[in-house]
């Protein structure tokens, strides 16, 4: 199948390689000139793991362009997915003003008839709102489907190339056959494609991250009672885990959810509730929770140093908002960074890949080293804020060699099941939810 892809972002660039790995020739469209040149010398902008290899084979076998050229591209095609950015504006509404220019694109360029996939994260109503600018533009038949992503940043590839469910929104059975035969080869284990109308389809994909958002606060809730009452989270965790109904994942205590999706999207399914008059109470509690915990490692920092913290450093071992990943948006560790500044600390930050990305929004306002270890000279405590697999056991003993004092707070809990060995070695341990560890205290 002949495809164009709109948009060479996270999302765009997934999509449109993990198509062409199925055999479908695929153009991968975007204004950026620059970005494109990149992507024809094999140089891919974002991190994911397998990516690359996958867009220079696809590259390498002609089954993968890029292009700035979009009237071609649209010509050449039958099915064109749209999947350039829908920025949150202050309300939490999604900006769909990069959505509707691409639509405009399309229509001039159609010569025949398309199907027009929204693949960007979208309120309800906007394959509607797409149609229009289209119709606007052409007498060419065309259809519109809402077809949204549900990829989790570092393991992207196995979630399109092995999907839980594909989400297909249309009211045209044809157009749902083309989309089914489309997605074919990525659902041979029969997990399900999902038709139904393009409403539906839109608010499926806000629903499905808004209640793991909700799960996720949910637990970080429960995680402070635990502070409270001295009851152990991990024990907790299990305990409510291993109900059938409700099972493990996203059950896990930390210091708070970030990256472009749970943020953006439970505001603006919130945004679509305010805008039909009706206000969406837990997921403003979600919301807050979630803006709390980003602070609370903070909040132990000073319970443990002090309220004034010059002359004081820390390490964040940890900037990504998640391992596996350079995205930083929304992530945790921007603010815990700007508060402890902000109380006079220096800060050293070390991550695998998102050393750039930080740098690009927190500047010189921090001092970045990629070797871990180092990273600790002569700091007060290490705060691990991202759960990489290269933190999650280190050598504990050149650990407290290289800190100044062997303090450690751990906002993923991942050295919980260390606590002996950080006992010997005379750490004290601070965790979320579950018992600290301060040498000298019972």
């Amino acid at each position: 199948m002949k495809i164009a892809v709109v948009g060479t972002g996270y999302v765009g660039l997934v999509a449109g390689t993990c198509f062409a790995e199925t055999g479908n020739r695929v153009v991968c469209v975007d204004v950026d000139e620059a970005k494109i040149q990149a992507l024809q010398q094999g140089k891919i902008p974002i991190f994911e793991p397998g990516l690359s290899e996958m867009v220079h084979r696809n590259a390498a076998e002609e089954r993968l362009l890029f292009t700035t050229d979009l009237k071609k591209a649209v010509e050449e095609s039958l099915v064109i997915f749209i999947a350039v950015g829908t920025p949150p504006g202050e309300d939490g509404s999604a900006d769909l003003r990069y959505v509707l220019e691409v639509a405009h694109g399309i229509g001039k360029a159609m010569n025949g008839f398309k199907i027009i996939v929204d693949k960007s994260t979208v309120p309800v109503g906007t394959s509607r709102k797409v149609a229009a600018a289209i119709r606007e533009e052409t007498d060419h038949p065309f259809q519109v489907v809402s077809n949204p992503e549900f990829l989790k940043e570092g393991a992207a590839i196995d979630d399109f190339m092995k999907p839980d469910r594909v989400v297909i929104g249309t009211d045209d059975p044809a157009t749902a056959e083309i989309m089914k035969e489309l997605y074919a080869p990525y659902v041979r284990n029969e997990n399900p494609i999902l038709v139904m109308d393009p409403e539906s389809a839109e608010l499926t994909k806000y629903a499905a991250n808004a209640m793991l958002a909700t799960r996720i606060s949910f637990m970080n809730e429960i995680a402070r009672i635990c502070e409270k009452t001295g009851a152990d989270f991990s024990m907790v965790r299990r305990g409510v885990g291993t109900d059938s109904r409700i099972g493990m994942p996203f059950l896990y205590a930390g210091c708070g959810y970030g990256g472009s999706c749970f943020p953006k999207d439970v505001k603006a399914i919130m945004k679509t509730a305010r805008d039909h008059g009706y206000r969406f109470r837990i997921l403003e509690a979600v919301e807050d929770v979630n803006r709390d915990q980003k602070s609370l490692l903070v909040h132990k920092v000073k319970s443990r140093f002090g309220e004034d913290l010059k002359g004081r450093q820390f390490t964040l071992w940890g900037l990504a908002f998640k391992p596996k990943t350079d995205d930083v948006r929304e992530a945790p560790s921007l603010v815990i960074a700007r508060e402890l500044v902000e109380a006079g600390a220096a800060v050293v930050g070390s991550d695998p890949e998102a050393i750039e990305t930080t740098r690009a929004v927190l500047g010189d306002m921090i001092r970045y080293e990629p070797h871990a270890m180092k990273a600790l000279d002569g700091s007060d405590a290490l705060i691990l804020v991202t759960e990489w697999h290269e933190f999650r056991h280190p050598d504990f003993e050149e650990v407290a060699r290289r800190l100044k004092q062997p303090v450690i707070f751990d906002g993923r809990n991942i050295y919980s099941s260390s606590l002996a060995t950080l006992k010997r070695l005379g750490f004290s341990y601070f965790g979320i939810g579950v018992p600290a560890l301060e040498p000298g205290k019972a």
